[in-house]
């Protein structure tokens, strides 16, 4: 594997020792501090990237300054192309790409390459939307005059991401703020800063061969207080923002208070009800991805069932013997269905919700716990988990990133959507039913109170054409398809007078 990795790396033009920050082709950065990324995978140190210094930020600020102000007059047609170049170029590096995601984050080589299909995706939604930045026209009450609104890009747009999704959410942020004229500042996580790079790569390539200037799509990788640097700078029009409630709730109190604009992305405690009318084999499919795909790390990932009473003894022997076949191990190899958490810190956490969930009375159906041997030496392999629970406990209350598994019994269709929406959280939902009464009454506005709501479809998995995003402590942003591209620009309205009186509004008179 070690040589397969390293030919992966030197395509995707990744060193030893990588700088904190590249603006276009240009690399930089001082700083001795690294960044040491591992790959949970096997524990291997996979590169290291170097932290941005406070210098570095306002070198990529100025760079990214400057570069907006020819950016933005750019033809949107043209910031397209620039756009379709990229996906293009992520085509061809698919393969590679999606696998160094695979290694780094821990997501099985499917779903690493999927990701890059993400992006591949919004690239291609992105194109035909720069063609179709809409306003609107308005008749306007006062005569021989001409209304209508029009969208302008903001400035720069600051992307904290976050490690499950490495990449793709970056990607849904960065070709709509591009094609709408805006430029680029990207802060991944730190637990996956190799990819970040290599993406940079791809795109700075792209950017070259078009003779477009630097400081466009910025990178700049470290911890923390790089983000609080990106959060608190009025000179960063909007901070789009995926990670965890609490963070969210700290970046929207620091842009609030400069009255920034920020789009968030956050935390999902997402449910799927089981019908008595439900189709058993189909909901199974449903649940055991949403559970134990990317090993519970995904916002979207299924945390809770909720299952009637009828059918509840049934499913739940199915979920059994479904998890008793799951295979769990190096998530490169494709004959294996969960890979690792993402590090130690993320199997404390997992072990702690085991506890917590015992200590308030959960029975586990099917016991968790931490894999150990040579094939799962990094220590980031655990067992997929299931527990019968109340919905008020309080860890059932919380999203722990992990796949433990909650099961809730109810009697009525009124009592499932009360549990589904009985949580703090959002993001996705959806309903396993036959029924056309419940599946509607669901999707009304007494039902999910979720961003996502789906019928015969689990919580994961959303294609990029919808918008994606959730209400409550999800923080209410929408990302991807449909109007998103709205967050990234500003409205503007405008009235042409081409009479030869000047007329005023509501009728008021003011004659000199």
């Amino acid at each position: 594997m070690k040589a397969e990795i390293q030919s992966i790396l030197t395509q995707l033009g990744i060193q030893q020792e990588n700088a904190a920050y590249s603006t276009g082709s240009i690399w930089g950065g001082d700083n001795d501090i690294q960044i040491n990324s591992f790959s949970p995978v096997d524990g291997a140190t996979i590169a290291k990237a170097k932290m941005a210094t406070a210098a570095d930020y306002e070198a990529v600020i100025a760079k990214a300054q400057e570069a907006f102000s020819s950016w933005r007059l750019v033809p949107a047609p043209k910031r397209g192309e620039i756009v379709r170049q990229f996906g293009d170029a992520l085509r061809t590096n698919k393969a590679a790409l999606g696998t160094l995601v695979s290694y780094e984050m821990g997501k099985s080589l499917q779903e690493g390459l999927g990701e890059v299909q993400e992006m591949i995706d919004i690239c291609d939604f992105a194109v035909g939307l720069s063609r179709q930045l809409y306003g609107l026209t308005m008749h306007s009450e006062r005569p021989n005059h001409r209304m209508y609104e029009q969208w302008h890009p903001l400035g720069i747009v600051g992307i904290i991401s976050a490690f499950n999704f490495p990449v793709a959410v970056w990607s849904w942020n960065a070709a709509l703020a591009l094609i709408c004229g805006n430029v680029c500042i990207w802060k991944p996580s730190e637990k996956t800063p190799i990819t970040a790079i290599a993406c940079q790569h791809i795109i700075a390539q792209v950017f070259k061969a078009n003779d477009i200037e630097e400081g466009v799509c910025s990178l700049i990788n470290g911890d923390r207080t790089v983000g609080e640097l990106l959060t608190g700078d009025a000179r960063v029009a909007l901070i789009s923002a995926t990670g965890s409630t609490r963070m969210g709730k700290a970046v929207a109190a620091t842009v609030g208070a400069r009255l920034g604009k920020s789009l968030l992305e956050l935390g999902g405690n997402n449910a799927i009800i089981i019908s008595e009318h439900s189709d058993l084999d189909m909901s199974l499919i449903g649940a055991v991805f949403g559970a134990v795909g990317t090993a519970g790390q995904r916002c979207t990932s299924t945390r809770r069932l909720i299952i009637h009473e009828s059918v509840y003894d049934a499913f739940s022997a199915k979920l059994v013997k479904a998890y008793g076949q799951l295979r769990i191990g190096n998530p490169l190899d494709q004959h294996n269905h969960v890979g690792p958490l993402i590090d130690q810190d993320a199997v404390k956490a997992y072990l702690d919700s085991i506890e917590k969930c015992k200590a308030e009375g959960g029975n586990f159906i099917v016991e968790g716990g931490v894999l150990t041997g040579e094939a799962y030496a990094s220590g980031c392999y655990v067992k997929p988990c299931i527990a019968e629970v109340k919905n008020d406990f309080a860890i059932v209350q919380h999203e722990t990133f992990a796949p433990i598994l909650y099961l809730i019994k109810y009697k009525t269709l009124d009592e499932a959507i009360a549990l589904q929406n009985g949580v703090p959280q959002g993001l996705s939902s959806a309903i396993m039913t036959l029924n056309l009464r419940e599946a509607e009454q669901f999707l009304s506005a007494k039902g999910s109170d979720c961003g996502i709501a789906n019928v015969n479809i689990g919580t994961s998995g959303a294609e990029i054409g919808g918008a994606f995003g959730g209400e409550k402590e999800t923080g209410g942003g929408r990302e991807s398809g449909s109007d998103a591209w709205r967050a990234y620009m500003r409205r503007q309205t405008n009235t042409i007078n081409y009479s030869n009186t000047l007329p005023l509004a509501q009728g008021i008179k003011f004659d000199l």
